[in-house]
């Protein structure tokens, strides 16, 4: 799965997104557990839906404030963070 990468990205609602990916295949992925759950104060920017929307993707991964918050592209297209 090294190969794969975010294509397109579509907000649904809160803190969930519709990813589509290079290999054509679409994952919703809910970030709010992840957030909510982690005490580090670097993420409470993101638990607004404003601060969670600001979100860039870069060599197709999704990329928060200079990779404050990233994931592997792996985890996100199972849809588990």
């Amino acid at each position: 799965m090294s190969e794969l990468s975010i294509k397109k990205v579509k907000h649904v609602k809160s803190h969930i997104l519709e990813l589509t990916f290079s290999d054509g295949h679409i994952q919703l992925v809910d970030f709010a557990p992840f957030i909510f759950s982690n005490g580090h104060p670097d993420y409470d920017r993101y638990k607004t839906e404003e601060g969670f929307l600001t979100f860039d993707v870069v060599d197709g991964n999704l990329n928060w404030d200079d990779y404050t918050m990233i994931f592997p592209v792996e985890d996100l297209y199972r849809g588990k963070i």
